[in-house]
């Protein structure tokens, strides 16, 4: 027990400091795409900036809306960045921590509980423009979770498991990547669309929304739920190296193909502008479900050909 709290804790922790400096990466990726420096002035080469920053977010005067209902407005930041913590339990660890023979279900269980904590946030704050934004982002939300259920269900009808060591023993030969490719794609695009991150950052559509469902939050609530898209956004990277890169997490190599998969994330930001908000749709219920769907059929059917084949 004593190891199992140390270690989460251990988890937590890193976790927040990844999330800290991954905040910087992208204001540093995006300074240099944008052809400027990115911050620079606290510490060594701006190294400091992120704890500069969490520093006056949370000594700011945390400012509610009169009308608002303050108590689901004032939880539903914590609520957000728990979960989005509490998700990274079911990650293999050295000392095995929890084994998690079930941690896909636990994987979509919780991330699909962190559609409430938005939900809730864009509604508590009795504004039209944090309602909208909210209703926005659980209505893409939920739509790209059918597609992500079942591009996982092709994957696990390989391994025939639910835990997340097993990927990495089926991959000691060939990633699956190659096996996968399509899919594999297909997976990063709807992670994106998970995360709520452009090209379908629509929760946050400041050109039409101010910020979206955060618009009402300052200081501490703001920095949790940004904290908690930041985690979310790390455990998703940590999720694709895990289903399609290998996933051998005892190799520092893994530790690479994480941090390129976050780049990823980061690099997309800078690169491409905001969907169209029924193109989105279109392409989650018209396009990936249809695509997974069938996929899903195949590597069933080749799982069957391969148990003949042993047979």
């Amino acid at each position: 027990m004593v190891l199992m709290v140390v270690s989460s804790l251990i988890l937590i922790i890193s976790v927040l400091v990844g999330v800290a400096f991954l905040t910087l990466l992208e204001r540093k990726v995006l300074g240099y795409i944008q052809i400027r420096k990115g911050p620079n002035k606290v510490g060594l080469m701006g190294i400091l900036q992120p704890f500069s920053d969490a520093i006056k977010l949370f000594s700011k005067e945390s400012v509610y809306p009169m009308m608002s209902n303050y108590n689901f407005y004032y939880f539903s930041p914590i609520l957000n960045l728990f979960l989005a913590l509490v998700l990274w339990m079911c990650m293999p660890f050295f000392s095995i921590l929890y084994s998690f023979n079930f941690g896909f279900l636990y994987f979509l269980c919780v991330s699909s509980l962190s559609v409430y904590t938005i939900m809730i946030a864009g509604w508590s704050s009795n504004s039209n423009y944090s309602l909208l934004g909210g209703l926005r982002s659980v209505a893409q939300t939920i739509s790209y979770e059918v597609s992500l259920s079942l591009i996982l269900l092709s994957f696990l009808f390989m391994i025939l498991s639910l835990n997340l060591i097993d990927l990495m023993l089926y991959q000691e030969n060939l990633w699956f990547i190659f096996l996968f490719l399509p899919l594999s794609m297909i997976w990063v695009v709807s992670s994106l669309a998970e995360t709520n991150r452009t090209p379908f950052d629509f929760a946050e559509g400041e050109s039409e929304l101010v910020s979206g469902f955060n618009v009402e939050y300052s200081s501490g609530g703001f920095a949790l739920i940004f904290l908690a898209e930041y985690a979310s956004i790390l455990f998703m990277s940590m999720l694709c190296v895990m289903l399609f890169l290998g996933g051998n997490y005892f190799n520092w190599f893994f530790y690479f193909k994480l941090a390129f998969m976050s780049f990823f994330w980061i690099w997309v930001r800078g690169t491409l502008p905001r969907f169209r908000y029924d193109k989105l749709m279109y392409l989650a219920w018209k396009s990936f479900l249809s695509v997974s769907l069938n996929y899903l059929f195949f590597y069933m059917g080749l799982k069957i050909f391969i148990f003949a084949l042993l047979i």
